[in-house]
């Protein structure tokens, strides 16, 4: 079955149907990883995203257990070439059939190479995929304009408190749309972890003492989550130690004056460099993002830049000054990507007062 691509600014792709024939509307965003699509479809920040895969096969591998959620969460999968007979001892079907169960539209067939490359020049912008051949770009473009994401934190995070039980230690996961080799982390290194729902308030957490709290990455624009920032607020009060991953370290910010803008096409991928500033180390970092700290915006007496994207100068993390908090961009947990920074993990563990 024919598919369609239909870009805001008019461009319109042309290729093939997989998995739900059913029309959506989302932001078009890219990711760059060569390995890892099944990471990538069961991350949860992609919730109100189509992802355009920019490596060209995608699938050889299948479904395999190697999941960072209990399903995938893209509004759309947009590929060049999709695998339909994949090869792997450990496979469990087909991503077309993933698709297709879960009600994910998707096209492959594309230049997504012609696409990025949009994307990279023009922005990130609005799509819709579809199936109709008669489509009116007279009607589908103001539609596709006036589209917004709006709060998706609320559709990803967990309906209850759950624990996975562990160690002496112990740590509070805020879950606004956690991966689950975030809390993998923690738990192999010793830590007992209790998993809250985004919107749990900062009393209930606090009240449980927790040797220290991680707030996690997740979906959107963080100035839509005003009420979870309120809560951060107090976290950020109290003297437990909190490390934030992602959309967690953008509300830490907001949440001490600090501002948050989007970026022209975001990071998505498995190789962006970051540089600690107090060592001058480069790591190789996975990231997924399309907001970023302004530092422009800082209070030195509150926060200072710990980390920087080499490679176009943006803010990779925050120190916050007297507090036991420390906040990155990137993802230390990795799934897809390097292992680089989960020394972060260590120094957490550390901070909680226990050993590596």
């Amino acid at each position: 079955m024919k598919a369609f691509l239909i870009l805001e600014d008019g461009n319109v792709f042309t290729g093939t149907s997989i998995g739900s024939a059913r029309e959506v509307i989302s932001e078009i965003v890219f990711n760059t990883s060569m390995t890892g699509y099944l990471e990538v479809l069961t991350d949860p920040s992609y919730a109100g995203q189509a992802v355009v895969m920019t490596y060209p096969l995608i699938g050889n591998y299948g479904i395999t257990p190697d999941m960072e959620s209990g399903r995938p969460w893209p509004d759309g999968y947009i590929v060049r070439e999709l695998s339909r007979m994949p090869s792997n001892f450990r496979c469990e079907g087909t991503i077309q059939d993933f698709l297709t169960k879960y009600d994910i539209p998707g096209i492959c067939g594309i230049d997504t190479r012609a696409l990025t490359k949009i994307l990279r020049e023009k922005g990130t912008m609005n799509g819709m995929i579809t199936t109709d051949e008669n489509y009116n770009l007279d009607l589908i473009i103001p539609k596709l304009k006036e589209y917004r994401t709006g709060n998706v934190v609320d559709r990803v995070t967990c309906g209850e408190k759950h624990v996975r039980k562990g160690g002496r230690l112990h740590v509070a996961l805020l879950d606004y749309g956690a991966k689950n080799n975030i809390a993998e982390s923690l738990h192999k290194r010793g830590c007992e972890v209790t998993i809250y729902p985004a919107c749990t308030p900062a009393e209930e957490i606090l009240a449980a003492q927790p040797d220290g709290i991680m707030l996690s990455n997740g979906p959107g624009d963080p100035k839509e989550c005003g009420d979870i920032i309120a809560e951060v607020k107090k976290l950020y009060d109290s003297d437990t130690p909190i490390f934030a991953i992602c959309l967690g370290h953008q509300l830490m910010a907001l949440a001490n004056g600090f501002d948050t803008h989007k970026m022209k096409y975001g990071h998505r991928g498995g190789n962006h460099p970051v540089k600690d500033l107090e060592t001058g180390r480069v790591y190789i970092s996975s990231q997924n993002h399309g907001y970023v700290v302004d530092t422009g915006t800082l209070d030195p007496k509150v926060a200072k830049p710990a980390f920087v994207n080499v490679n176009d100068g943006t803010n990779e993390g925050l120190a916050y000054v007297g507090k036991n908090i420390f906040t990155v961009q990137f993802h230390p947990e990795a799934c897809p990507g390097p292992q680089d920074s989960a020394y972060l993990f260590d120094r957490f563990i550390t901070m909680m007062g226990g050993d590596k």
